[in-house]
């Protein structure tokens, strides 16, 4: 999927008649540089949809790699206090801030980006998570990426491979992933990988194949774990804009910004983002890395090993009175609807 399928997205209704004089002037912020994978292809094509369908009346300036200024933990209260008019960000990197959506995070919880991205959209409606967890802005889209993949300088096929190395882990539920079966879990964020590895800080990430164009991680390392069927893990992504900002457009502006938001925004985001992993996966293929497939009875021992770890995420959360247990489980039926809808069949999303 590409820019112009988001465009697609949009309202068929366009604007039409002669272009109208700039209106409204938007400042997006994000973490990655400009040409990687999603700032490329999704945010580029949600910018280009906008401009065309406004007539001109919006213009959405593109501020990469927090440009901004601040960090990507301070996206969130960037785009909450208009700093940025539209961020995109992971809940992850504010460990505690979005706990219901951390339910999407789980390990081996989901098995299509697409559907996924659907089902967090549903389960966020559901939950009133918009007036609570995410209030004080207006969310455009949430979603997930494709499947999480370790990428380590040492090969990695049972979970007690992991004992001992230093790998970079995005959420909170991963780095508990990653500490129960030995690992030394690393929070940082995607940009400062490479100089980890490089200086030995690091032996590794866990990050989907798709990250790694940008990062040239095939070249920093040289083995690579897959896992059949459903994630070893997914990241959720938030992609906001300043309530204010919003509440102040004309109708029909916010009409336009509305056609480029919501519950099909989200599916295309996630669905594109997954494809956006073949690159990736090829330039480690292109480079002679060896990329293990766990399956079979080694899958089975991944799985138990991870149960644990879900079971503390309810209880956690039950304890919290978030309603951990009902949340998992509904989660877990929105996927399957979103799945059925789209006809995958599990098991087989992510051969």
């Amino acid at each position: 999927m590409t820019r112009s399928t988001f465009a697609a997205l949009a309202f068929a209704a366009a604007l039409a008649g002669p272009a109208a004089a700039q209106e409204v002037t938007l400042r997006l912020h994000q973490f990655l540089p400009e040409t990687s994978a999603v700032p490329a292809n999704i945010l580029q094509g949600w910018i280009d949809a906008v401009e065309e369908q406004s007539g001109g009346r919006i213009a959405v300036e593109h501020y990469p790699s927090m440009q901004l200024g601040g960090t990507p933990q301070e996206l969130v209260d960037q785009v909450q206090d208009g700093i940025a008019d539209v961020v995109w960000t992971l809940p992850g990197y504010t460990p505690g801030r979005f706990p219901s959506l951390e339910v999407m995070e789980l390990p081996f919880i989901l098995e299509d980006a697409g559907a996924g991205s659907r089902a967090l959209w549903r389960l966020a409606e559901s939950r009133g998570l918009f007036e609570s967890e995410l209030a004080g802005m207006h969310v455009l889209a949430l979603w997930v990426h494709g499947p999480g993949v370790i990428h380590a300088n040492a090969p990695v096929a049972l979970p007690e491979d992991l004992t001992g190395l230093n790998l970079r882990a995005p959420t909170r539920t991963v780095t508990t992933l990653l500490s129960s079966l030995g690992a030394n879990a690393v929070g940082m964020p995607v940009p400062a990988v490479p100089e980890a590895v490089q200086r030995g800080v690091i032996d590794g990430a866990v990050i989907p194949w798709e990250v790694t164009t940008s990062i040239h991680m095939a070249e920093l390392v040289d083995h690579h774990t897959e896992f059949e069927g459903p994630f070893l893990y997914a990241a959720t992504f938030l992609f906001a804009m300043n309530e204010a900002t919003y509440e102040g457009l004309p109708d029909d502006l916010k009409a336009v910004i509305d056609a480029n938001a919501g519950l099909d925004f989200s599916g295309a985001a996630g669905a594109s983002q997954q494809a956006l992993d073949a690159p990736g996966r090829a330039l480690a293929v292109e480079a002679g890395n060896a990329i293990e497939t766990v399956t079979g009875e080694a899958l089975a021992t991944w799985h138990a090993a991870a149960a644990p770890v879900v079971a503390a995420w309810e209880a956690e959360m039950d304890d919290a009175g978030r309603d951990g247990t009902g949340l998992f489980e509904e989660a877990q039926a929105l996927i399957a609807e979103e799945m059925a809808t789209a006809g995958i069949d599990a098991g087989a999303a992510s051969e």
